[in-house]
């Protein structure tokens, strides 16, 4: 989702003010999101593909009586 050319501008200017150190900061915090939002969409990703891999085994006759409990 592309960012708002003002909120763009804003957090741009935000992070200039700030000493370097701080800067490093930001830095650190922008990788940590993207990294949690990847690893995320691994986890979904990868629940949806077993999902699709267990619903043979999951879905048959025999599995029908223990659905019913």
């Amino acid at each position: 989702m592309p960012i708002p050319s003002d909120l763009e501008k804003t957090l741009i200017e935000k992070i200039r003010a700030l000493p370097a150190d701080k800067v490093a900061e930001v830095e650190e915090f922008i990788d940590f999101i993207a990294q949690r939002n990847e690893e995320r969409r691994l986890v979904r990703a990868s629940g949806q593909l077993a999902e699709e891999a267990f619903r043979t085994v999951w879905d048959n006759p025999d599995d029908a009586e223990y659905d019913r409990l």
